[in-house]
């Protein structure tokens, strides 16, 4: 297994141990002290997300085998922070519907009057937009995540096949030099046997002139 990937392992599993802790607490404080606590919580998040991308990017650098292991791991671990972004956002609407609810008393208390049922629904319909527009931000946020995951996916891919290339391209020069070495070897044994004819005839020459000079030795006695 990647050692960068235990790394980043390592430490989500403590971020999101010390978040959930965070959560618990929170949920038994109210006012700045509850607010404090949930800013927390969200840098916390945003961390969590940046080691879930980084584990992901290890994953998929790894052998098919390892890393669809790692890559079932990582969805558990995606999975755990979807749960902690779900409290994380019923601990900020439940601290907001709170501080409506303290504004709508002090308002009461400034006039010395009851809040009007309309001033109650425009208070509301701002709350729920602002949920809306949380709700909106989260889901962009999250089709920027799966582009990402999508680019990178794209990329390892394409790292892939360029050494593919490169070895096919590797055994080509090896097959070309094969072949240049083969053509030298055929070049020496055509030269070796050319040479070869030239001492053959130079010995049946000299054999034939000496056969002669002996008949004629012999003839002439």
């Amino acid at each position: 297994m990647s050692e960068g990937f235990e790394r980043y392992e390592r430490q989500y599993c403590e971020l999101s141990s010390n978040l959930l802790k965070k959560c618990k607490s929170a949920s038994l404080i109210d006012g700045e002290r509850k607010k404090q606590k949930i800013s927390e919580i969200k840098a916390g998040v945003d961390d969590a997300e940046s080691l879930i991308r980084n584990m992901d990017l290890e994953a998929r650098s790894l052998q098919p085998n390892i890393k669809a292991v790692l890559l079932a791991k990582l969805r558990e671990y995606k999975s755990d922070l979807n749960n902690l972004k779900s409290e994380m956002k019923r601990l900020a609407s439940s601290d907001l519907n709170q501080a409506a609810r303290d504004e709508l008393l002090e308002a009461g208390m400034a006039d010395k009057l009851t809040v009007s049922a309309d001033q109650r629904a425009r208070l509301l319909t701002s709350t729920d937009r602002l949920d809306k527009s949380s709700d909106r931000i989260r889901d962009s946020r999250k089709t920027m995540l799966e582009t990402e995951d999508l680019g990178v996916s794209i990329l390892q891919d394409l790292h892939q096949q360029r050494q593919s290339l490169l070895r096919a391209d590797n055994t080509l020069h090896g097959v070309d030099d094969n072949i240049s070495g083969s053509k030298k070897i055929v070049t020496n044994i055509s030269r070796r046997m050319s040479r070869n004819k030239w001492i053959i005839g130079a010995v049946i020459t000299v054999l034939v002139v000496a056969i002669v000079l002996i008949l004629y030795f012999k003839l002439s006695k």
